[in-house]
């Protein structure tokens, strides 16, 4: 899709990721004996990251790490991923958190659509900002330029971003891993990003017949 111009993301977030320091140094593996990591560490706190993933690709684009995912905060990675191909169509494929459906995205989507400010309504009051159902429902309409399609609720497995936080998890943020800091944390995450999409980014084989996804 994205030859027609057209690009499709699976987009969420991950948050409270810890920056844990080893209190005493692991044990080195030798012939016989499998490296040992104590199980005490030094907490230096969390941070988190925001990411879409584009599906055609598998790369991941734009992504924001910091430790808050507020709603200016998800507007400005929505803005991001967007400004890298800034007249092609967008769809983010997102779960239902309140912030996914904020004002800010829909003044954004009518912006970016030339739609009158003034047929938007009043936030909790009237028109398409008057609750989470009425800018959903816009959000989703398929002829915007940038739209949003949400997953049923309680099925955010159904998107494939969490796939790849099961990956950065076990690749990056496993038991065995050492952040001096939150700096030395974030550092590693954008590194990790940076290989993952020169070496390792790939479309997942998607499939609904029950078994291991192949990534």
């Amino acid at each position: 899709m994205a030859d027609e111009g057209t690009h499709v993301y699976s987009t969420d977030e991950k948050m409270g990721v810890q920056a844990k320091e080893h209190a005493n140094p692991k044990h080195t593996m030798e012939p016989g004996r499998p490296e040992r990591v104590d199980p005490e560490y030094i907490r230096h706190g969390t941070t988190g990251i925001i990411a879409s993933r584009n599906v055609a690709t598998g790369e991941i684009v734009m992504p924001l790490i910091q430790p808050t995912r507020k709603e200016p905060d998800f507007l400005a990675h929505i803005e991001s991923v967007i400004s890298v191909n800034p007249e092609d169509k967008h769809i983010f494929l997102t779960d239902n958190l309140n912030t996914h459906m904020s004002e800010s995205l829909v003044r954004l989507v009518a912006k970016i659509d030339n739609i009158d400010e003034l047929t938007l309504g009043v936030k909790d009051k009237s028109g398409i900002l008057k609750n989470m159902e009425t800018r959903a429902k816009f959000l989703s309409d398929d002829t915007h330029q940038i739209v949003f399609i949400y997953t049923p609720k309680h099925c955010s497995w159904l998107n494939q971003i969490e796939c790849w936080f099961s990956i950065i998890t076990r690749r990056l943020l496993n038991r065995r891993a050492n952040f001096l800091s939150i700096e030395d944390l974030e550092n590693k995450i954008k590194d990790f990003i940076d290989y993952y999409n020169q070496f390792l980014k790939k479309a997942f084989q998607w499939n609904f017949r029950g078994k291991l996804l192949r990534i």
